[in-house]
């Protein structure tokens, strides 16, 4: 049977026909339709861990205990797992180990686009790249048996059009994989120094294998046509140099991209008369061939920032002409675009926290990574910084230490979503408090993990295979760990949000304030029903009474618009009242009172 199916809803598939056992990640774009389709699959168990690191220790232990494990995220979620990571790739596997790097060229949802390919070459281990669903599927296979044969941890790289494209996959059956048995192995998984010296020159050696491996598997295959050009290529630039070159080049395409193919390579080149490697972002391939001596043409014409397409494709290696054809094209596409930046929705409960803090003076907003970073945007403009998860409050820290010691009356509030909070957030406001610092930390708790898709977090209640479970409440963790002065507020009660806002400032000992409020797009749990009135309402402008003072505006909700006189979009305006409330005039009315 044959089905429709993205990259993601394809590892997903691949994992359980594979015979997988354990799946853990934290959700991040990209990737996040990965473990969500796992958990459709009651053969595998499956969570939502509170990072990244997290997720990979989880799996690694289950690996370790002897089952088929998988840990999946976004790149810049590679950053916060490298510890155990890096460490494992000398450990070896028991059960096969994928860990899925899901990178974003184009920065369509992330902070950077870095390549982590590199991390493969970085960990000294395996790595392979699909080009489509298909391959998504059947590689996860072939990956966990590399991982069992080659005792090495696997780098599963896909990219955002890999994760978000369909295409036809076969779907097979689950075949299932008994689980090696555990057995106590010091030496092996107790990783100190004098076991990974001996482990490092093991490592050494498996990367050999694995070279002759790569020259040998058919996960890098040659497809001959004309050999005035040749192309090698991986991924998803695979689809795009076959869509500008067709049957007009002959292909090196590669879906086992650590260690290379390095004589299946060099007999590729000898063949063709002009090499061309076409890989996103950065010249990993590239570099290594040319540190082989192999001539070949790469990053000096194809861009190593943004995405490539076909378009990027022709327009560096094809004739003049055809590149003023495709400038040509881009600019009809082009024409009538009207720019949409992103907005916090219409009764985004996070609104009210932001109006008011772009209210007050003398202060610094330390941001975080979450649809809450829009609270940076116009008219609000109630944010400073972002860096990455957890930072806002680590780094808001550091500069308010500097504030205070240049004697200036300046405070920093930092801000960060529940679900960030448990990611790294805690023990950034453990540091605050341990080092006597004096910072506002703002947890914008919207009872769900918003930015990503609504998937559930420590503070939800509900497990990612939907069980009901302990949920964890910030406030008394946030008293555990030392805060004296913790309130929790109402974010759509501005006054109420004003005075906590206030009081924290004005306070010379560490500081919280919770924001609790359902995300309005939630789907509400029993609890959520229980505890919160979110039944929808509704307001409109008074006309007799409105002054045309534009206050409403200032609050940057997309229902509102200004023409002759204030107006409400009825089919956004849920009736969080704010505009109601900073109305000067009393010119916005409830709608059926």
């Amino acid at each position: 049977m044959k089905k429709l199916m993205t990259g993601n809803e394809a590892i997903a598939r691949g994992f359980y026909e594979a015979g997988g056992n354990v799946a853990a990640a934290y959700p991040g774009t990209p990737s996040t339709e990965i473990l969500e389709n796992i958990s459709e699959y009651k053969e595998i168990y499956s969570e939502w861990a509170p990072n990244e690191k997290v997720a990979v220790e989880v799996a690694i232990g289950a690996s370790i205990a002897g089952a088929r494990s998988l840990s999946a995220m976004k790149h810049v979620g590679v950053n916060v797992a490298a510890d155990p990571f890096m460490t494992y790739a000398y450990e070896g596997v028991n059960g096969g180990f994928i860990l899925v790097s899901a990178d974003d060229p184009g920065m369509h949802s992330s902070q950077n686009e870095q390549d982590n390919r590199y991390y493969a070459k970085f960990a000294k281990i395996a790595m392979v790249e699909p080009s489509d669903s298909q391959e998504a599927k059947d590689f996860v296979k072939d990956a966990l048996e590399i991982s069992e044969n080659f005792d090495t941890p696997v780098l599963f790289r896909v990219s955002t059009r890999i994760c978000h494209s369909k295409s036809l996959v076969e779907l097979g059956e689950r075949q299932e994989v008994e689980m090696k048995p555990y057995v106590k192995t010091p030496d092996k998984f107790i990783i100190t120094p004098a076991h990974a010296k001996k482990l490092h020159v093991v490592v050494e050696d498996r990367l050999k294998k694995l070279e002759e491996f790569s020259n040998n598997t058919p996960l890098n295959t040659i497809e001959w046509a004309d050999k005035k050009i040749g192309i090698i290529t991986s991924g998803i630039s695979y689809q795009y140099a076959k869509e500008v070159f067709g049957d007009k080049a002959s292909y090196l395409k590669l879906g086992f991209t650590h260690p290379l193919p390095f004589a299946k390579i060099e007999a590729f080149a000898k063949e063709v008369e002009t090499l061309y490697v076409i890989e996103e972002l950065e010249p990993y391939i590239e570099e290594q061939i040319k540190a082989r001596g192999i001539a070949c043409i790469g990053k000096d014409k194809i861009t190593n920032m943004g995405e490539l397409n076909p378009d990027v494709v022709a327009s560096a290696l094809v004739a003049e002409e055809a590149k003023e054809e495709v400038a040509s094209s881009l600019e009809a596409l082009q024409q009538g675009v009207i720019s949409r930046p992103p907005t916090l929705c219409a009764g985004c409960p996070h609104r009210g926290l932001f109006y008011s803090l772009s209210k007050k003076k003398n202060i610094m907003i330390t941001g975080d990574i979450g649809c809450y970073t829009l609270g940076s945007a116009e008219p609000l403009n109630a944010m400073d910084t972002c860096i990455c998860m957890g930072a806002s409050v680590s780094a808001g820290h550091g500069a308010q230490k500097v504030f205070n010691m240049r004697g200036e009356n300046k405070k920093v509030v930092a801000v960060l979503g529940d679900s960030t909070f448990f990611h790294t957030g805690l023990s950034s406001l453990i540091d605050v408090v341990y080092n006597k610092g004096n910072s506002v930390t703002i947890v914008l708790d919207n009872r769900i993990t918003g930015m990503t898709g609504h998937q559930e977090n420590p503070g939800t209640g509900y497990t990612l295979m939907g069980e009901k479970t302990e949920a964890i409440d910030i406030e008394k963790l946030c008293r555990a760990v030392g805060v004296k002065n913790v309130k929790v507020v109402n974010p759509l009660n501005l006054k109420e949000t004003d005075e906590a806002v206030n009081e924290a400032l004005k306070a010379d000992e560490p500081s919280v304030i919770i924001t609790k409020w359902p995300c309005v797009l939630k789907k509400l749990s029993v609890e959520d029903k229980q505890q919160f009135d979110c039944s929808v309402k509704s307001y409109e402008v008074n006309e007799d009474k409105c002054k045309k003072c534009k206050m409403c505006t200032k609050t940057g909700c997309p229902a509102i618009s200004m023409k002759e006189y204030s107006s409400i979009d009825k089919t956004m305006c849920v009736g969080c009242s704010l505009c109601a409330q900073v109305c000067p005039f009393e010119a916005i009315e409830r709608v059926g009172e």
